[in-house]
């Protein structure tokens, strides 16, 4: 195949097609029902494989992911022409790998930390939000979950403090 040929077949994928295809969460987001949750359970699967790697390489893959969630989460809210539509799920994602950054995985450390994420990304205390709520665009979609994400980490290590988790 000659580089021509390679431009060829690759102009010819649908940028809109790719954006959702991330956006929502490799489909996961189109789910009927809770689109949020089901999200943020198919987000186990990176998270895992961001376990796999040294910590230092993990923060950086994660700082890349964030950055590519607020451009496809901003082109979405675009081409659905809606304010954070449900659908997008990119932003539970990057929180949830956020939560279980740096965390041993496990089933009791995956399932905590689901729950820990959902309870926050669902009733938002300060300051998660105010930046839902005065951030523009892919920002405000996702660096409220980067927020949960954050708290959600530290309340999951203070809980593998805890006998419960450490049994």
């Amino acid at each position: 195949m000659n580089l021509q040929s390679l431009k060829n077949r690759i102009s010819r994928i649908d940028r809109n097609a790719v954006v959702m295809f991330l956006a929502t969460g490799a489909m996961s987001g189109n789910s009927p029902v809770i689109p949020g949750t089901t999200g943020s359970m198919a987000a186990l699967f990176p998270c895992w494989i961001l376990s796999l790697f040294p910590m230092s390489f993990s923060v950086i893959l994660l700082m890349a992911f964030v950055v590519l969630a607020i451009w496809a989460a901003e082109l979405a809210e675009k081409l659905l022409g809606q304010k954070d539509p449900g659908c997008v799920v990119i932003d539970e994602f990057a929180g949830m790998m956020i939560t279980l950054t740096g965390m041993p995985f496990t089933i009791k450390t995956a399932l905590a930390g689901f729950l820990i994420f959902r309870v926050l990304d669902i009733l938002k205390p300060f300051p998660i939000r105010y930046l839902e709520r005065t951030l523009p665009g892919g920002a405000g979609i996702v660096l409220d979950d980067v927020a949960a994400g954050i708290a959600g980490n530290l309340l999951l290590k203070a809980l593998l403090l805890t006998s419960w988790m450490a049994g």
